[in-house]
């Protein structure tokens, strides 16, 4: 239980929060957001990242020694909460901020936090996530694009597919093979790649919403420093455990409970008034809220790593499935004020049940791991 100090440091940090959102999220977004460009959309969210920073809310529940706030999970979820009912944008620095920094303080050096976290949490820098490879999507053990030792480094070659903001990164974290003999999870490394340098080729993929948040990379001969490589050679599955840990988890659902929060606002203020939607709609109202529940239980958790774990682990299935079933109902009853909005939401959430990792695999997770069903 948070003690008499906490709540109301908490309390005191809701009421500045709140007033921060009221004064800063762009009426722009908050009023057209379904009908802006796919670059003016960009804009916004990328001088979102910068408005964060200059406001002190980047990086909340990060080490203060390594430019964050020095909060915790809590804070995240209370900023996150009343992000969703100001309709705030998610930033471009997502990945930077949820997966490479938790990556960068677990496993990284102090040189590496050093150069590369400020820039992060001031939204300077764009970061993309190379993981997943045409001919190893689920099987994040079965990636082949390699990392061969050089003098003073490492030449990376292969290919990377459905990274996002990889037309705009600045860097990316990739995993690639540096051992080709070595057994399954020992063979592979995290590097800290420059997306700005000649040998990197990136061909933007056209979603079925007509955006290309998603491309494929290819990587010839492209040069990683030694002093890019996270953790030692052949270390690069634990890093990427940590990761996707985050990426599964709390703050990563936080964010896209904001999304989704404003999506159920929308449906309330559009479609609250007919008697034949009441049932449906109050169900995806509960099942929005019980996301944030999800989350605030697991905040506290967060002390206690195999029950944290277990907290998280529903959340990727949760709001994935919720999101893509309040965008089918915003389509089925969109009005001509909302149309543009509904059909690019039900375009662009049609892959939110294999951001991740596909929610097969985040089902096999949790049955071998928190259920502890046989394989």
């Amino acid at each position: 239980m948070p003690t008499t100090e906490e709540r109301n440091a908490r309390e005191v940090f809701t009421s500045a929060a709140r007033v921060w959102l009221q004064e800063n999220v762009p009426a722009r977004w908050r009023e057209h957001r379904g009908s802006l460009s796919e670059k003016e959309t960009d804009e916004i969210r990328h001088e979102w990242d910068r408005q964060l920073h200059r406001g002190g809310f980047a990086g909340l529940s990060l080490p203060k020694e390594f430019g964050g706030q020095g909060l915790s999970m809590v804070e995240e979820v209370i900023f996150h909460d009343l992000a969703a009912q100001a309709q705030a944008p998610d930033g471009l620095a997502r990945i930077g901020r949820i997966l490479t920094a938790p990556s960068l303080i677990g496993h990284g050096t102090d040189e590496q936090l050093a150069r590369f976290l400020p820039k992060i949490l001031n939204g300077d820098e764009i970061w993309c996530q190379g993981f997943s490879e045409p001919n190893a999507g689920s099987d994040l053990a079965g990636v082949s694009c390699r990392a061969v030792k050089v003098d003073g480094g490492y030449l990376i070659s292969g290919r990377k597919t459905w990274t996002s903001f990889a037309k705009m990164a600045h860097r990316c974290l990739l995993l690639a093979q540096t051992d080709p003999s070595a057994p399954r999870h020992k063979n592979l490394t995290m590097f800290l790649l420059d997306m700005k340098q000649p040998g990197v080729n990136i061909s933007p993929i056209k979603q079925a919403s007509g955006l290309t948040h998603f491309a494929e990379v290819q990587f010839d001969d492209v040069f990683v420093a030694d002093a890019d490589r996270v953790s030692t050679e052949g270390s690069g599955w634990k890093v990427a455990m940590t990761t996707l840990m985050n990426e599964r988890g709390g703050v990563e659902a936080t964010s896209r409970y904001v999304e989704i929060r404003s999506d159920m606002d929308l449906l309330l203020a559009t479609l609250g008034d007919r008697p034949d939607l009441r049932k449906q709609l109050d169900e995806l109202d509960i099942r929005v809220e019980l996301v944030h529940w999800q989350v605030s239980k697991a905040v506290d958790l967060e002390l206690d790593s195999p029950d944290f774990f277990r907290a998280t682990s529903i959340l990727k299935l949760l709001w994935s499935e919720l999101w893509q079933e309040t965008s089918i109902l915003g389509l089925e009853n969109m009005t001509p004020e909302t149309s543009d909005h509904w059909r690019l939401q039900y375009l662009e959430t049609r892959a939110s049940s294999i951001y991740s990792g596909s929610n097969e695999i985040q089902r096999n997770i949790i049955s071998e791991r928190v259920l502890g069903l046989p394989r």
